[in-house]
């Protein structure tokens, strides 16, 4: 039997979104700072010579470089100022989320309710600014060689750290800000504005091999069909729940009686949703910062090749493709899976909220053995999650390996962000639709009193 909610989400039409004006302000606001997004992807890091870094990209497109340029919408490729996009958040996040599960301190913040999370927000921003300044500096170490003629390498350094820093702490308040006033979540919907601007021309260069027959036809037919199936079985999977039945006992309310209700605890196969793949891409950014660390001049590959042997090694094992940066993100991956599902979902306290309430799972005793069985349950469905995220994640890889021909980067981590997002966003949108029309039906009941 469907529920009010259920009943009211079938019939939101086009009516009922016109008269949502807060949704459509969202909207509005969510699309704008979208634009600006776009717009400042095409703005160049000042003293940075075009046509040397193209001929450098161009060489390293199918290595960490391609894939980074990806993420950032085609910044890394142009050298934009949101070249760094929001991996250096990603990365802070990820800091601060273990340091407050090991941390009685951060842990105490936590529990303190809205005061707690803003702080903790707060020194999730200073650590963000640390690693924004770590990883340009590197990036403009190992980009210093291509800087136009007459610029001094340490005022070319120098105006990159501050261009690229300020870029992401500028991409971060945006991502709060859609958050607040629009609608998603803010640093997703970023990543997948970036995603979404690099799939056409993907698309037009795998389209383009095609038809100049350097790639089979059929091939690019088997492509597509994957991508379509990989499409629809997140859609599925993302969408797959596990209800635990939750019974709650007669109890007496004033002078009434009433009936014992059922309810159902949903848990989902995939708990952490897209935020483990983008962990791992965070970490995996990691040892290109690393090369322009250690002196490696990325604007000839023979010249990583001719320099010490740690930089080769992190040149040519943790690019894409290759099996060390294959197992190191599958481990990744399935590591965040456990970890993040952990943190936003805590069996201990779910059994006290439902014993509170005089809630129960039938044939289990409240408390400690509800808590066991709820652990024992996600823990399976964790696994079953982790399982697939790895091969979402690595089927694509795989294929990158062994057709590197193939000028495909809309990878199995792409489309799970997109497809995970543009459900998240679509949620959402229904969620004030129906709060739309629980508020149109409240003031009517309330002027029909009046007027009776």
């Amino acid at each position: 039997m469907a529920t009010a909610a259920e009943q009211l989400a079938r019939n939101i039409s086009f009516n009922s979104f016109a008269k949502a004006k807060d949704l459509q302000q969202r909207i509005l606001f969510t699309l704008g700072i979208l634009v600006l997004y776009r717009l400042g992807t095409f703005i160049p890091v000042p003293g940075l010579d075009p046509a040397q870094y193209a001929d450098l990209f161009a060489r390293q497109a199918g290595g960490i470089l391609g894939s980074a340029n990806m993420f950032s919408g085609g910044a890394i490729e142009r050298m934009g100022i949101f070249a760094l996009n929001v991996m250096p958040y990603i990365t802070a996040s990820i800091i601060i989320q273990m340091m407050t599960s090991a941390s009685p301190t951060l842990e105490a913040l936590k529990k303190e309710g809205e005061a707690g999370r803003k702080q903790i927000n707060q020194y999730t921003r200073y650590l963000t600014l640390a690693f924004a300044i770590v990883q340009s500096f590197g990036i403009s170490v190992g980009l210093s060689g291509v800087a136009q003629a007459g610029v001094p390498p340490w005022f070319f350094i120098l105006t990159s750290v501050v261009t690229l820093t300020g870029g992401t702490m500028l991409l971060m308040w945006m991502g709060e800000q859609i958050t607040a006033r629009g609608i998603g979540n803010g640093i997703s919907l970023i990543i997948f504005a970036g995603i979404i601007a690099e799939m056409p021309k993907a698309i037009f260069n795998l389209l383009t091999q095609a038809r100049t027959t350097s790639v089979n036809v059929v091939f690019v037919i088997a492509i597509a069909a994957v991508v379509i199936a990989l499409v629809v079985f997140i859609v599925f999977i993302e969408r797959s729940q596990r209800r635990l039945l939750i019974q709650y006992p007669k109890r007496q309310v004033g002078n009434q009686m009433q009936q014992g209700q059922n309810s159902f605890l949903p848990l989902k196969i995939n708990t952490s949703g897209v935020i483990p793949p983008i962990f791992a891409i965070a970490i995996l950014m990691l040892p290109l910062t690393a090369v322009g660390f250690m002196g490696g001049n990325t604007a000839d590959p023979n010249d990583v090749a001719q320099g010490s042997g740690i930089v080769q090694w992190l040149a040519t094992n943790f690019s894409p493709g290759s099996w060390t940066y294959i197992i190191t993100y599958a481990v990744l991956v399935a590591f965040f899976c456990f970890f993040y599902t952990s943190i936003m979902f805590n069996p201990k306290e779910t059994a006290d909220n439902l014993r509170k309430y005089g809630g129960f799972l039938p044939g289990i005793r409240p408390g400690s053995n509800t808590a066991a069985y709820i652990d024992y349950v996600l823990s399976r469905l964790t696994t079953i999650g982790a399982i697939y995220l790895v091969f979402v994640c690595i089927l694509p890889e795989l294929l990158r390996r062994y057709y590197p021909e193939i000028p495909f980067y809309i990878g199995g981590t792409s489309l799970l962000i997109v497809v995970s997002v543009t459900m998240d966003t679509v949620t959402q949108i229904q969620s004030h639709l129906i709060a739309h029309q629980y508020e149109g039906m409240i003031k009517k009941s309330r002027l029909g009193g009046r007027k009776r």
